[in-house]
């Protein structure tokens, strides 16, 4: 045992990488109008689900917003808003208690990853023509 007066040298360690997963903001792709720019946030936030970059291709086009500037709804059915299409209906309540905005693209985002964790592809099975076409191994968690 060291007499309390006496330190321990430690080695001094380099970290060159941060533990910390990386943010990823919309701010950093703007502007968020340009379907080129949504494309790369969506496939940079979903890096580890490329399954939800797919059907964010298949259900918006990548579009968080129409040509006025409005959030995006859907063709088929107004109350699915966004780049992942979150229907109003059954997720608006749930989406605005755990804090998201779905009118937003991350909020958007976000919301739609919970979505999967929770009930897998299921929430965007009326698009699964297009997305289920992709190879599982383009869709594997990486």
């Amino acid at each position: 045992m060291l007499p309390s007066d006496q330190a321990i040298a430690l080695p001094e360690v380099a970290i060159t990488e941060s533990l910390e997963p990386e943010i990823v903001e919309s701010e950093d792709y703007e502007p968020i109008t340009d379907t080129e720019n949504v494309e790369r946030f969506v496939a940079d936030y979903f890096e580890d689900t490329p399954i939800l970059a797919r059907i964010a291709e298949c259900e918006s086009q990548y579009r968080q917003f129409n040509s006025k500037g409005d959030v995006l709804r859907g063709v088929e059915n107004p109350l699915d808003v966004g780049v992942m299409q979150i229907n109003e209906k059954y997720h608006l309540e749930d989406s605005k208690k755990l804090g998201f905005n779905i009118y937003h693209i991350e909020g958007n985002v976000a919301y739609a990853e919970y979505l999967y964790e929770k009930q897998g592809a299921k929430p965007w099975m009326s698009s699964s023509p297009c997305w289920a076409k992709y190879t599982h191994k383009e869709l594997a968690r990486k």
